[in-house]
């Protein structure tokens, strides 16, 4: 998929690279994330970054993670994580979430991720964008984000929004359905 001049491509053992490249540039995404937060395991016995990139090596490699890059050109800039909730399983405020929960989704939407000098530029909107398309493609259904709240908001330096703003959400079709926290909301789409 190609949206704004950027192209898009999964995640996979060939394109690993790309992905740990733009990871290590930015510190391990989170100070040694790598991706991990939201996927079944989260960072339970993790003993740190080089853990949490193997770990998510040993997802890329088994086919049990869903994720798609953002490239302008050759660089990749940025992702959007996807999964069933057997695969995105850890998310934002879980508590709440299944407080009030009615069903499961088909599909989850964890992480975006946009690396420096590129944010604010349509990166995040490109990898959702090709994210539902895979959902599409993959028979589609209920999908889910988990998103903060940004308008009313008061500003947050130095925010970083790990699941996106809302309104990237709507944009897509996203309504809200729920509030898990004081930002957070629980939107879902039918594809």
């Amino acid at each position: 998929m190609t949206n704004e001049g950027y192209s898009t491509r999964l995640l996979t053992a060939s394109t690993w690279n790309d992905f740990a490249t733009l990871v290590e540039a930015n510190n391990g995404v989170w100070g040694g994330c790598w991706c991990m937060g939201f996927h079944v395991e989260q960072f339970t016995g993790s003993t740190g970054p080089a853990d949490n990139r193997a770990r998510k090596l040993a997802h890329v490699s088994n086919e049990t993670c869903h994720q798609v890059l953002v490239y302008e050109s050759d660089e990749c800039v940025g992702w959007c994580q996807y999964g069933t909730p057997a695969e995105i399983a850890g998310i934002k405020n879980a508590k709440a979430y299944l407080k009030e929960l009615d069903f499961l989704p088909d599909w989850r939407i964890g992480c975006i991720f946009t690396g420096n000098g590129h944010r604010g530029g349509g990166v995040a909107r490109t990898a959702v964008a090709s994210a539902l398309e895979a959902i599409r493609d993959a028979g589609g259904g209920f999908v889910e984000a988990y998103p903060e709240q940004a308008d009313e908001r008061p500003t947050q330096r130095g925010a970083y929004f790990q699941t996106g703003p809302e309104s990237l959400y709507a944009q897509f079709g996203f309504e809200r359905v729920r509030r898990i926290a004081k930002w957070r909301w629980v939107m879902r789409a039918r594809l």
